[in-house]
């Protein structure tokens, strides 16, 4: 399986973990693909949001966002609509779902018959941005004025200014600080009860894991009478061969589009890298025992599902997001593999809180809005910690209760036999659009019922101690971005090949120098310069 078929799929996971894509809630299709829909407010569901606001004498603005599937209106119906109110503006929303969207952003951005403004992430990356200069309005001589809630985060967290300065030094979109997110990013799950099976300790070094793994494959771990079904080491959810070498400190972050990481303040390429090569070589040994799936470099997505989630487990151990994501209906039978110790007596975990706490480009403004400070005023309503939890889980009274006295939230029991991710998504942006919550914050949340989001934090207590600097959300200019363009599609493709041929045949030690060699021949040295440029250029916007 590519490295690019695993990225893809781990950022649906990520997104979508038991959801449910059936459509949820009415809405008016139109030609082109999307809803739309006017914002009137709900002041019960707001919270918060003023129901003071005279909307029939407000100023209109068109907001576009992008949804994963057709959850019906309800998700800005509550906060956003009422903020809107109180901010004396009204809302006319154009819901696009995401299948449709690469259409309509190249006939959009091709027309030029914009929107005022987009909401969420999902819509644009750096590249549509820094391409589109005269498209997206830049937003600093804005904030001053009309976002004081925004002002007064950006001096106070280095991370949303740097996240919000681009790479030609102007902000072009609103940054977000989600709630409720962890530390560990991806992390390994192994297979209690073929431990108990087997009478085995949980692992703590790199050498007693391998151990682990010779006995899930000698004997028979599953108890099905057949020794010879079981896969010790098996694809996940994540980039198999970096958490298989995690002990050697590939650690790997969230963002996984360039295969960077940061070791002692410097971006490095990992596949360039001494713990790379060493991680490899052992990954080599393994496979050669026949300790890691024989196929899984060849398998496509849903062999490695079919094994993931057999009636009877048949892999000990892999990489995911959490046990059920990962296991399905097995998921009770895995636990998670703590941070294995590695040759050099540390412990490391696939770790990244920029990327799952953080991101960019969150709200962009575009050229056809006529009075850009009105609009803003509106959004920098989204910055305030109450504002922030119900745009992640539904508003008051729908997704999320608050105990004014204790200053805690209790995020609610889904309704309608909804799972508890589907009901975030159907009743509030979730993951899009602008948000910001304190340090800390996180503690003042409960949850009525089980929830996939406490059960990931919860992971996160034992392993967050693990974190290491990983590489960061960072700007690239137009220049930048073309270069990488031309250079790393082959870089990659070549790394590709060799990772294949040296976990499953070896040969990792005779081939480094000439392998180094030809990827410099690649433009390796511009790309690595690129890197280095680029977090040397966010640093200094902290």
């Amino acid at each position: 399986m590519s490295k690019k078929k695993v990225i893809a799929l781990l950022t649906m996971v990520f997104t979508l973990t038991a959801v449910s894509l059936t459509g949820c809630g009415g809405s008016n299709q139109t030609p082109s693909g999307g809803t739309s829909s006017t914002g009137t407010g709900s002041d019960n569901a707001a919270g918060n949001a003023d129901s003071s606001g005279n909307s029939e004498s407000a100023g209109g603005f068109k907001v576009a966002t992008v949804r994963w599937a057709d959850w019906g209106e309800d998700y800005h119906t509550g906060f956003p609509d009422a903020a809107a109110k109180e901010a004396g503006v009204e809302i006319t929303w154009d819901t696009i779902l995401n299948a449709d969207w690469g259409d309509r952003k190249a006939v959009l951005l091709a027309s030029g018959d914009l929107p005022d403004a987009f909401m969420g992430s999902i819509c644009f990356g750096e590249t549509d941005i820094l391409t589109n200069i005269g498209t997206f309005i830049a937003l600093d001589d804005y904030i001053d004025e009309y976002m004081p809630n925004f002002k007064s985060i950006m001096e106070s967290d280095p991370t949303m200014k740097a996240l919000a300065t681009s790479a030609d030094g102007h902000i072009y979109g609103l940054p977000s600080k989600k709630p409720c997110r962890p530390i560990v990013s991806n992390q390994m799950f192994i297979n209690q009860t073929w431990l108990d099976n087997l009478g085995l300790s949980m692992p703590t070094t790199y050498e007693e894991f391998v151990e682990v793994l010779r006995a899930f494959k000698e004997q028979d771990a599953n108890g099905n009478g057949d020794p010879n079904d079981e896969i010790p080491f098996g694809e996940g959810y994540a980039d198999s061969v970096m958490f298989f070498c995690l002990p050697f400190g590939t650690t790997l972050g969230a963002d996984n589009t360039y295969s960077m990481t940061v070791k002692d303040g410097s971006p490095v390429y990992l596949p360039t890298s001494e713990m790379y090569k060493q991680g490899v070589q052992w990954m080599n040994q393994c496979y050669t025992e026949g300790l890691i799936d024989k196929e899984l470099f060849t398998q496509d997505d849903s062999m490695r599902d079919a094994k993931l989630m057999n009636e009877i487990p048949l892999v000990g151990v892999a990489a995911g997001w959490t046990a059920d994501a990962t296991f399905g209906a097995n998921a009770d039978q895995y636990v998670a593999l703590p941070a294995l110790k590695g040759p050099d007596g540390k412990q490391y975990i696939s770790a990244d809180p920029e990327h799952w706490n953080y991101s960019r480009y969150e709200f962009v403004v575009t050229s056809s809005c006529e009075d850009p400070g009105k609009l803003l005023s509106w959004v920098d309503k989204f910055y305030t910690e109450d504002a922030s939890i119900q745009n992640f889980y539904g508003s008051f009274g729908v997704g999320v209760e608050k105990d004014e006295s204790a200053g805690t939230y209790t995020v609610l029991e889904p309704r309608d036999g909804m799972s508890a991710d589907t009901y975030a998504w159907v009743y509030s942006l979730r993951d899009f659009g602008p948000k910001y919550v304190n340090d800390g914050f996180n503690d003042k949340v409960n949850y009525a019922v089980e929830n996939g989001d406490a059960a990931k934090m919860a992971l996160d207590e034992g392993m967050k101690q693990y974190a290491t600097e990983a590489y960061p959300n960072v700007s690239y200019t137009a220049d930048q971005l073309n270069t990488l363009g031309t250079l790393f599609s082959d870089i990659s493709s070549y790394v590709s090949v060799n990772q294949a041929t040296w976990v499953t045949e070896g040969g990792i030690e005779n081939d480094w120098e000439g392998y180094l060699a030809t990827l410099d021949q690649m433009g390796f040295q511009d790309f690595i310069k690129i890197q280095n440029d680029a977090y040397n250029t966010y640093k200094s916007n902290q």
